[in-house]
């Protein structure tokens, strides 16, 4: 009898098990498993010789019937290889014209890093964040803290302002007069040798506060958008989240036109990214902003397509937790979306999210030792 196994089948554990060589094994992995890549307007020169260098290694290229005809002068086109064939064909475009080597140095970014996925909890020191039961004071803020850690969190992200759909920000003096008090928690208890620290902020003062406290991480939701906050995360050598935003939390959701989703995120990443590097930012994590000027489809889209911003080489957050898109989906007070949570934070976690940003700590911790079983299992 034959057993079919799963796609996402961790077959470094079935080699184990067979007993195949190391090097042996290394070279199979890379067999085992088909990426797509769409390439639109594609030369149909270039499209050609593509799809025979496709073909020539297993590998193959979808291209339009018109290409055939040469009835057309460029094509959208599929590419469809194992990563064993990825790496094979990046070099042999790499030689080739019509600007083929620019298409193997596009490929080359998706070439996969092995990555640990991290599980980041949500503690709101603010009155008015969408869900009451993420909200704590002074007086709770240690003991949530403490049991979060239990729970399982690596990193806690600690905002003082609301960035629901259509808040206003009250100003940098209330957010630093609501976030002083558990600064100088974190700082007395030394909170932050229990687990990273991140800042929701993207005030440069709170920031600077926040670093000086002992805090890891700010998160910026405004994506980098201060030059001040810049120059205070690169003076205190701190890493950076970069999240994809139009507008402000306000006015958000007037901003949710795209002509290319993924192509307009992937020209933000690069900008901000390189204004990072300007300032000496060494490190830095991206956010595509799930619920931030996005519409449904938009959310949808990014967290199934999350693979796609692999290319720029930096750990992607993703964070879901409980908002209004499961409501569009499946109608549901925010008391009641774990479920639905967990469904899309899985998904991200197979499309290569790096860190989980949620309010529900002990469930994902579960989910995630489930998730890596699963894809560890041989049998």
């Amino acid at each position: 009898m034959i057993q079919k196994l799963s796609s996402d089948t961790s077959v470094s554990e079935v080699f184990k098990k067979i007993g195949v060589d190391a090097s042996g094994a290394r070279i199979l992995q890379k067999k085992s498993r088909i990426d797509c890549f769409f390439i639109p307007s594609l030369d149909i020169r270039a499209a050609n010789i593509l799809k025979q260098d496709a073909l020539s290694i297993g590998a193959d290229l979808a291209v339009s019937k018109a290409v055939a005809a040469m009835s057309v002068k460029s094509t959208d086109a599929l590419l469809m290889c194992t990563p064993s064939q990825l790496e094979r064909l990046i070099k042999k475009e790499s030689i080739q014209p019509f600007g083929l080597k620019k298409i193997a140095e596009s490929l080359k970014r998706f070439v996969p890093q092995p990555q640990t996925p991290q599980i980041m909890g949500v503690l709101n020191i603010n009155e008015d964040s969408f869900f009451k039961e993420s909200r704590i004071d002074e007086g709770r803020f240690a003991d949530k803290f403490a049991l979060m850690c239990e729970d399982g969190a690596d990193i806690i992200d600690i905002g003082a302002v609301s960035s629901r759909p259509g808040s206003e920000y009250p100003g940098s003096e209330e957010e630093m007069r609501r976030i002083e008090p558990i600064l100088s928690i974190i700082a007395k208890r030394s909170l932050h040798k229990k687990a990273k620290i991140s800042i929701d902020t993207f005030e440069p003062k709170v920031a600077k506060a926040a670093l000086l406290a002992g805090c890891h991480i700010i998160n910026d939701i405004t994506g980098l958008s201060s030059g001040g906050l810049a120059a205070v995360v690169a003076e205190h050598n701190a890493t950076l989240v970069i999240m994809h935003m139009r507008g402000t939390p306000k006015d958000m959701q007037s901003f949710t036109s795209y002509e290319n989703l993924f192509f307009e995120l992937d020209a933000f990443f690069e900008e901000k990214l390189a204004v990072a590097k300007s300032f000496g930012i060494e490190n830095t994590i991206l956010d595509v902003g799930i619920g931030f000027s996005k519409l449904l489809e938009h959310n949808l889209a990014l967290i199934k397509h999350l693979g796609h911003f692999t290319a720029h080489a930096r750990p992607l957050l993703i964070g879901a937790s409980r908002k209004s898109m499961i409501n569009q989906i499946s109608a549901s007070a925010p008391e009641e979306r774990v479920a639905g949570t967990l469904a899309l934070h899985q998904k991200a976690l197979d499309e290569g999210a790096s860190i989980i940003r949620c309010h529900d700590v002990k469930e994902h911790a579960q989910m995630l030792r489930i998730w890596q079983a699963l894809k560890n299992t041989t049998v």
